[in-house]
């Protein structure tokens, strides 16, 4: 099989597309076709040896990625067969070997692909929209919220747009120059703000006191100027700081306003026997059932260094995902 393997940390020209042997579904795993393989910015630092929230960084050379979907094409001892042929996504945690033409994960983290979704929207959905469910989760937005997303344009910002405006709020969203700012007033938001434009904070004055809900994954001085615009009991979701680097450890956080949600406390408020779990089913229920749509950003898998570089520039909109 194609894939593609990062053999010293470093660029992104460090991926390289090669021929690799193909990997041997072990007991309880499967082996799936990849027809659509996930990037997220974590990905970015882990390539360049920037740890992050990862327990350790993978032992060289290594494919990276962590969300597939695709067909099983074979199983391991003791997993069920009726697992072959099936559409499936999974995410695969830490665990690399996404950015592949066949992965192999444990059949327990599989889920069977919602017919009315294609490989890359279901991609989107286990990774970016598990997050976007875990978000809300802590500020459920409603008529007479006055919701603000910055990075509207991207994957997560996408959905989170359209999920308050399902639930009746108010909407602005912030985007990175006019054509991503004109993706996020086509996606449904009720104003569309260039935060790259000169004092674009003026132009939200009128909602100054007024905020209800700033759903951050920016930090920097975006969250700074928009934590200005909360009303009294209004609450700032912090799940990333994007502007501060993946290895930041000190996002703009407002004692009793701001709530970092990200890891543990994002798990303990799913809740369940397997809150990961139950924050993916409700990801892809609610894309299955037409409430939300992911943008995805395609590229070949060949292209990974590209896709790479493109979404450390921030020339992407949605989700990136790698296509064999």
């Amino acid at each position: 099989m194609h894939a593609i393997r990062l053999h010293a940390f470093g660029p992104a020209e460090n991926l390289l597309h090669e021929e690799v042997e193909d990997p041997l579904p072990g007991p309880g795993q499967v082996r799936v076709a990849v027809r659509a393989a996930g990037v997220h910015l974590l990905d970015t630092a882990l390539r360049q040896g920037v740890r992050g929230p990862a327990p350790a960084l993978a032992t060289l050379p290594t494919v990276p990625g962590r969300e597939v979907a695709g067909v099983v094409d074979a199983v391991g001892e003791g997993t069920p067969a009726d697992w072959l042929g099936k559409r499936v996504v999974a995410h695969l945690g830490f665990a690399p070997g996404g950015y592949a033409e066949l992965a192999v994960t444990d059949a327990d983290r599989l889920h069977e692909v919602p017919e009315r979704l294609d490989f890359a929207a279901a991609v989107a959905m286990i990774g970016t929209g598990r997050t976007a469910m875990g978000v809300v989760q802590f500020a459920e937005p409603g008529p007479g919220d006055v919701v603000v997303v910055p990075a509207a344009a991207g994957g997560i910002g996408t959905l989170l747009v359209q999920y308050a405006k399902n639930a009746g709020a108010t909407v602005i969203g912030l985007a990175g120059g006019p054509a991503k700012t004109a993706r996020v007033a086509a996606g449904g938001a009720d104003l569309a703000v260039d935060y790259t434009a000169p004092e674009w904070i003026e132009r939200l004055d009128g909602h100054r006191g007024e905020v209800t809900v700033v759903y951050d994954g920016v930090g920097g001085d975006v969250a700074r100027a928009l934590v200005g615009l909360l009303a009294p009991g209004g609450r700032h979701v912090v799940f990333g700081w994007s502007a501060e680097g993946v290895d930041s450890d000190s996002p703009h956080l407002v004692e009793g306003v701001s709530t970092n949600v990200l890891g543990p406390a994002m798990m303990r408020k799913a809740g369940g026997p397997d809150p990961v779990r139950t924050l993916e089913l409700r990801a892809l229920a609610e894309a299955a059932g037409g409430r939300l749509t992911p943008a995805v950003h395609r590229f070949p898998l060949a292209e990974a260094a590209a896709a790479h570089r493109a979404l450390e520039n921030r020339r992407t909109t949605g989700k990136v995902v790698l296509e064999p």
